[in-house]
């Protein structure tokens, strides 16, 4: 599986369609373990590009601070779950509660 995480300073990025990189890892499922961590620059901020491009780096899953109700919809078409909500941590913490059915999210922070 790979999770796809938007990164500012180390940390999740609560503005999702703004972040200038991505944090992908791929992950172990059965055992919970992290196989490898990459960071990605993230392509230049365009509406709907997103989607397409996460989808076309094999992401399964992503974890979000905020994100609009319209890119939800086209993740949604690319078979890509989306998670909002999630707190402003770290990427090492975020993927161990999320495999280990810890993750909390809250209410999502994108009004859009």
């Amino acid at each position: 599986m790979r999770i796809a995480i938007p990164v500012a300073n180390g940390k999740l990025n609560m503005h999702f369609g703004h972040c200038a990189e991505f944090a992908m890892i791929d992950v172990d499922v059965d055992s919970k373990k992290v196989l490898v961590t990459e960071m990605i620059p993230a392509p230049p901020h365009e509406p709907g590009l997103l989607p397409k491009w996460l989808g076309e780096r094999r992401v399964d899953v992503v974890i979000a601070g905020g994100m609009g109700q319209r890119a939800q919809r086209l993740f949604a078409e690319k078979y890509i779950t989306v998670l909002v909500g999630a707190s402003s941590d770290t990427v090492e913490k975020l993927v161990d509660d999320y495999l280990n059915d810890r993750l909390t999210t809250g209410v999502n922070l994108c009004d859009h």
